[in-house]
C-alpha cells in the first residue's frame, strides 16, 4: 500500500500470530531481496477498552517506532478491504497514543493525529524552554530549526527552495545529532503562501520518502507557530498533495488524503 509514494507493507496480525526479527523486518523492506517499502505497518487486536485496533510501525531498518501519518491512512484502507470493520471511523492505538481515522466517502481518509507537543522533554530534545526556534550546530554550521512531536519526534527548517535543499546531506548529519536521543524526522519546508507549503522530509530510519503525513502535520504547526502560514495548508510533497488543518494551541491536528492498496499476497519467512 502507499500513501502519496510512502509506501508500506501491511500484516494481518488479527487473523494470524505475527511475530517478526528486526532481520526478518529488514528483510521484507529490502527493495531487492524483500518485498519492499518505507516502513512495515502491523494491524493487532487492541489491548485497550473501547479502542478497534492496535497499530504497530517498524522502519526499514527494523526499529519499532511511534507514529506515522500516512501509514495511519493505509491502515483504515486495509482494516476496511480486508472486512476486519464496517465502521468508516475507527479508534486505533498506537505507541505514543489513541488516533482516529475516519474513510471518507470521497476515498480520502482524515486522520486525528492529536496535540502537537513542543516542551524538550517530549521530543526528547536537548534544549531550554519552549522556544519556537532553536540554533542547531551540524558540521560546524549553524541552522535554525523548530522541534515539535506528533507521537515521533521531528525538526523542522525553512528553506528557500525546497528541490535544491541538501536533504540527502543534511538529513542524516540531523536525524543522528546528539541532541535528539531517540534521534528524529528532518523536515525542508519551503513556503509557497500563507495556505500553501512544499516539503521534502528525511524519515529517522527510512532515509527520505516521496511523502510522511506526521512530517506534514509537524512542518505545518511549525510554520503557524513562527507565524508563516495559516491554516489550512496545502502541503506538497515529491508524492503528492495533503490538507493539514490546525486551530492552535491544545486543538489536534488534522490530516486528509490518499491510501491505495497496490497489491496483496503471501510471503514464507
Amino acid at each position: 500500500m502507499h500513501g502519496l509514494g510512502n509506501d508500506f507493507v501491511v500484516l494481518d496480525g488479527i487473523r494470524q500470530s505475527v511475530s517478526l526479527t528486526a532481520e526478518q523486518l529488514r528483510y521484507l523492506a529490502d527493495r531487492h531481496f524483500g518485498v519492499g517499502c518505507d516502513q512495515i505497518l502491523l494491524v493487532e487486536a487492541s489491548t485497550q477498552p473501547d479502542v478497534d485496533f492496535r497499530y504497530r510501525i517498524f522502519n526499514a531498518d527494523g526499529g519499532e517506532v511511534e507514529q506515522c501519518g500516512n501509514g495511519a491512512r493505509c491502515f483504515v484502507r486495509f482494516v476496511h478491504e480486508t472486512g476486519l470493520t464496517t465502521k468508516r471511523e475507527i479508534r486505533v492505538e498506537t505507541k505514543s497514543g489513541i488516533i482516529a481515522p475516519r474513510l471518507e466517502e470521497s476515498g480520502n481518509v482524515t486522520v486525528d493525529m492529536g496535540i502537537p507537543r513542543f516542551l524538550p522533554a517530549e521530543i526528547p530534545f536537548v534544549g531550554a524552554g519552549d522556544a519556537v526556534v532553536y540554533g542547531l550546530d551540524v558540521a560546524g554550521e549553524q541552522f535554525e530549526i523548530s522541534v515539535v512531536s506528533m507521537g515521533n519526534p521531528h525538526a523542522v527548517q525553512v528553506v528557500a527552495n525546497v528541490d535544491s535543499a541538501p536533504v540527502s546531506m543534511q538529513g542524516p548529519l540531523i536525524e543522528g545529532h546528539v541532541r535528539f536521543p531517540q534521534q528524529v524526522n528532518v523536515g525542508f519546508m519551503q513556503i509557497v503562501g500563507r495556505h500553501a507549503i512544499k516539503l521534502r522530509v528525511y524519515e529517522r530510519g527510512a532515509g527520505e520518502t516521496l511523502a510522511c503525513g506526521t512530517g506534514a502535520c509537524a512542518a505545518v504547526v511549525v510554520g503557524i507557530r513562527r507565524g508563516l502560514l495559516d491554516s489550512p495548508v496545502r502541503v506538497t510533497t515529491r508524492g503528492g498533495d495533503l490538507a493539514i488543518a490546525w486551530a492552535g494551541p491544545r486543538q489536534p491536528v488534522m490530516m486528509s488524503g490518499p491510501a491505495v492498496t497496490v497489491f496483496t499476497g503471501e510471503i514464507e519467512l
